[in-house]
């Protein structure tokens, strides 16, 4: 785009994005002397009377914020028959890029954006606005790993008026709240929904539902279970797992009530004590399956509930409708007739169902064997099945790492292989999310050789290992005394980004002591030792003194340490302080 100055003030020189309605461009406030970006709204939609209120409606959402997670805007104006608003720039990537470029986000790193996400988010709940449209693509994120939430444009304030059309959602589906997608109106709990959504993503890589079109993922976010997130990644603690299925339940109820709440539940879900808290499993929601009035124009839905059976009577050339009403049956023979015939069906029925259940009719065994699923797909498996009259439930499938099965594979099956249940019975099964590598137990071991030996490896070639250190009575310095994150015996995927933090006991520091200098070097040696280091001698060149100087020279004391005197000197496994004497 060639230069060009808006209002007077801001020059524009580069257009770096576009949305559903606007353009973004990158400007200088030349009056201010500061980078700006400044959204117009397009030129065809300048006279669209919604597409104006929408973007009034976003400077206006955004205005009334003031919060380090979510971008300020500084000014908004119509220039040439055009609107614009002037925002802050916000230097780096949108979390979506990301997560593209790296897939799942180490654990840390995901839960501070989401932390991040929930603050800004009950900022926006605070002053009456649901934001509707929380996703990876409308936050970015600085080079510091701060976060700014952008796009406020199908924001919703208390009070203001619907401006969607009714049989349009808002947002994008795949972090769409189930009933938005049934077109009920959006709360806090739908922005709740979309921030657990992101943070799924953060932590696997992918979203939960995909599917070729919009409206199947709309179906899928209304009925299908969320996948379980340690399914793909097993490094998540329960604690995080938790967050995800209490902020995505289907039900808006059995969500946080706050962000406020997310957020202090986000604060604690890495302490050590909170790793294997038990699974959250909530209450089973209502969901409507079959299509009903809700389904029908709003004119057939009266008409299907308003008719009555009714009777056409002709009374002088005028057509009357009246409700029917049943003749008196004349005399009490044929009423006798019913109740005889109704008695002898409720026999014949109870003689009937007495004598099945005692297999006299069908001698054949009403239950089966549960057939042999291991090592099948889910596919093959259904089929299997259906073959011996019995029901695979595919919205519960398990997923684990193992050792040595293949992806995609089924490991276990529930009910066990040849458990005699009924026809008809679901049958559940385990599958192998790939094989996985354990995590050893490095406690006790040196820090060094651990960390080296896991960089190392192949297997761990995903693997980010932290190294922190701690004091601790008793303990050989720079030897690991726990781990964090991942605990023996664990499996991660090699494939998928993990860490581990290694805690080691700190190493002795000590600041080298004035009275080693001219001290002899026997002496000084036990002296450095005693105080926890390790010494090394080296005698001084003397080549390039006279006679004289030799002579002269004070011999078998320090002369001067390495570390110098007055010096912190931290003693590791293969450090030393060096006395250098003639």
């Amino acid at each position: 785009m060639s230069k060009n100055t808006i209002a007077n003030r801001y020059e524009v020189f580069q257009h770096i994005g576009q949305g559903g309605m606007a353009d973004v461009f990158l400007a200088i406030d030349t009056i201010l002397n500061r980078q700006v970006a400044i959204k117009i709204l397009r030129s065809e939609l300048c006279t669209d009377a919604i597409s104006i209120l929408r973007f009034e409606r976003e400077a206006q959402a955004a205005t009334t914020l003031s919060h380090p997670n979510i971008v300020e805007i500084y000014d908004v104006g119509e220039y040439k028959g055009h609107h614009y608003i002037v925002m802050e720039y916000v230097p780096g990537k949108t979390l979506k890029t990301i997560i593209r470029d790296r897939g799942g986000l180490i654990l840390e790193e995901a839960v501070d954006i989401a932390k991040q996400l929930a603050s800004a988010t009950q900022e926006a709940h605070h002053r009456g606005i649901i934001h509707r449209d929380i996703k990876p693509q409308n936050i970015i994120v600085k080079s510091d790993g701060s976060i700014k939430i952008l796009d406020f444009g199908i924001a919703l304030a208390k009070g203001s008026m619907q401006i969607t059309q009714a049989n349009n959602v808002m947002g994008s589906v795949h972090y769409l709240a189930p009933e938005l997608a049934k077109g009920e109106p959006a709360t806090v709990q739908s922005d709740i929904y979309a921030l657990g959504i992101v943070l799924y993503e953060m932590l696997t890589g992918d979203v939960p539902f995909k599917a070729d079109n919009a409206v199947q993922v709309a179906i899928m976010q209304m009925r299908n279970t969320i996948p379980s997130p340690r399914s793909i990644n097993p490094s998540i603690p329960h604690s995080v797992e938790n967050i995800i299925l209490k902020a995505t339940a289907k039900d808006p109820k059995l969500r946080y009530n706050s962000c406020t709440e997310m957020l202090d539940d986000l604060r604690t879900c890495l302490k050590p004590e909170r790793r294997d808290e038990p699974k959250l499993v909530l209450s089973p929601s209502h969901i409507d399956t079959d299509i009903g009035f809700d389904d029908l124009p709003e004119e057939d839905t009266k008409t299907q509930l308003s008719k009555k059976p009714t009777t056409t009577v002709r009374k002088e050339n005028q057509r009357v409708v009246t409700p029917a009403v049943q003749k008196k049956p004349k005399g009490n023979k044929p009423l006798l007739f019913v109740m005889f015939l109704l008695l002898f069906t409720l026999l014949s029925a109870g003689i009937y169902f007495a004598v099945t259940s005692l297999g006299l009719f069908n001698p054949v065994s009403r239950n089966v064997e549960v057939p042999n699923l291991i090592g099948l797909s889910i596919t093959d498996a259904r089929d299997v099945c259906v073959d011996n009259n019995l029901v695979l439930d595919t919205n519960n499938v398990s997923y684990t790492l193992t050792d040595n099965i293949e992806k995609g594979k089924i490991i276990a099956v529930d009910p066990s292989v040849g458990t005699e249940i009924e026809r008809g019975s679901r049958i559940s099964v385990t599958v192998s999310s790939g094989i996985g590598v354990t995590v050893g137990n490095y406690v006790g071991r040196n820090v060094t050789e651990v960390a080296t030996e896991l960089s190392e490896s192949t297997d761990f070639k995903n693997l980010k290992v932290t190294t922190k250190e701690e004091a601790q009575e008793g303990a050989i310095p720079g030897h690991i005394i726990r781990q964090e994150l991942l605990s023996p015996g664990d499996r991660v995927n090699k494939d998928s980004a993990s860490e581990i933090v290694l805690v080691y006991a700190s190493y002795p520091s000590i600041i080298i002591p004035q009275e080693i200098d001219h001290m002899p070097i026997n002496e000084a040696e036990a002296l450095l030792n005693g105080m926890g280091a390790n010494v090394l001698f080296s005698d001084l060149d003397k080549s390039g003194l006279s006679d004289v100087e030799i002579a002269n020279l004070e011999t078998g004391v320090v002369i001067k340490s390495d570390p110098e005197i007055g010096q912190e000197y931290t003693q590791r496994d293969d450090n030393y302080v060096i006395l250098f004497y003639y």
